[in-house]
């Protein structure tokens, strides 16, 4: 899922062998493929102001939400900042979320991907800013037999869509 999707991508490309199955769960390529959001873009923001641009890009249709029902908006605000707190005093928490960043700058695995051979499901939001919709149809382009989905919600569209869990496991019991 997200930059999961894409350590997966790298992962399955240098070591073919032991992936049985793939899921890519609202992720990009990069390349020719298009990049993900460029979130290290937001880093020098403070955390509210991030989190804002980030539930706005998260979900696409939260930037109306935020205009039509602030109040919801800052609840959705309220429970993103208190996820950011998680290891906040991690010492190191800062030191890794630049490298995850630079991480995702630089991510490109789009030319490779035809080479992947085990069955692997595509899915995502419809109102994903982060993993845009476009970015999902770019790598089921790239990898022949793959399969595409989308679901109703943005990044978070697992949690969103009641039919997406389900579906992701359906796909990882297949024999």
């Amino acid at each position: 899922v997200s930059f999961g999707g894409m350590v997966a991508q790298e992962f399955a490309l240098r070591h073919n062998a032991p992936v049985e199955r793939m899921v890519l769960a609202c992720t990009s390529a990069g390349g020719a493929g298009s990049a993900s959001y460029p979130l290290h873009e937001l880093a020098h923001l403070d955390a509210e102001d991030r989190a804002r641009h980030t539930l706005r890009i998260a979900d696409t249709r939260f930037a109306d939400t935020e205009r039509d029902n602030p109040e919801r908006f800052e609840k959705l605000l309220t429970y993103v900042l208190a996820g950011d707190d998680i290891g906040a005093d991690n010492p190191n928490r800062e030191k890794g979320r630049a490298l995850q960043l630079e991480a995702r700058r630089h991510h490109d695995t789009y030319d490779r991907l035809p080479s992947l051979t085990m069955p692997v499901y595509i899915c995502g939001g419809r109102y994903d800013g982060i993993a845009p919709p476009a970015n999902l149809e770019a790598l089921h382009a790239q990898i022949a037999g793959s399969h595409l989905e989308f679901f109703e919600g943005g990044h978070a569209f697992m949690l969103q869509d009641r039919t997406a869990f389900g579906r992701v496991v359906e796909f990882l019991s297949k024999k």
